[in-house]
């Protein structure tokens, strides 16, 4: 068996291919513009979908009132399911080599949901199905945005996830505007 040149070997990253620590630069096939514009779209996903997350959860809390027990357990769904999502979304924007936003001042900056009050009689069950029904369709638009950037680069993983959070979503979203009709 022949000896390679040290560190010359077949296979070895070249010095511009290394990033700091000597980790490999990130090569997925995508472009560190289009990450960078698909990390951007996730990233106010990931803030959309935890500003609902939270909403979802206060309610679950806070909500009282002959609906009481039904309401407090569909919340409970709602938010457990989105917080498992959360993680997920995540996680993608880490795997396309960026750093996920985390604070509640990034996540107000970011998200498009409207920052509600809740309401302070929390009997009012119609609005918080209306406010988590509206919250519920923003994070579905900003979801085809990322899905239309993620697919016009054809990265197939991101489409995926979107794709997953839509359907959720949508069927959250009718869920809760069939209480109220």
């Amino acid at each position: 068996m022949a000896k390679s040149k040290s560190g010359s070997g077949a296979g070895a990253p070249s010095k511009a291919a290394m990033q700091a620590g000597g980790a490999p630069a990130i090569d997925i096939g995508l472009s560190a513009a289009q990450r960078a514009k698909i990390a951007d779209g996730l990233s106010h996903f990931l803030a959309d979908a935890y500003t609902l997350y939270l909403r979802t959860h206060s309610f679950h809390w806070n909500v009282t009132g002959p609906m009481f027990n039904t309401l407090h357990l569909m919340f409970e769904t709602q938010y457990t399911e989105q917080w498992t999502a959360l993680d997920l979304v995540a996680e993608r924007i880490r795997a396309l080599g960026y750093y996920a936003p985390g604070s509640y001042a990034e996540f107000a900056r970011m998200s498009s949901l409207k920052d509600e009050p809740a309401p302070t009689d929390s009997a009012d069950w119609r609005e918080m199905v209306r406010q988590l029904t509206v919250g519920n369709e923003a994070v579905c638009r900003t979801a085809r945005k990322v899905l239309k950037t993620a697919d016009g680069a054809g990265d197939d993983p991101t489409v995926d996830l979107m794709t997953q959070r839509l359907q959720v979503h949508e069927k959250t979203a009718w869920m809760l505007r069939s209480l109220l009709q």
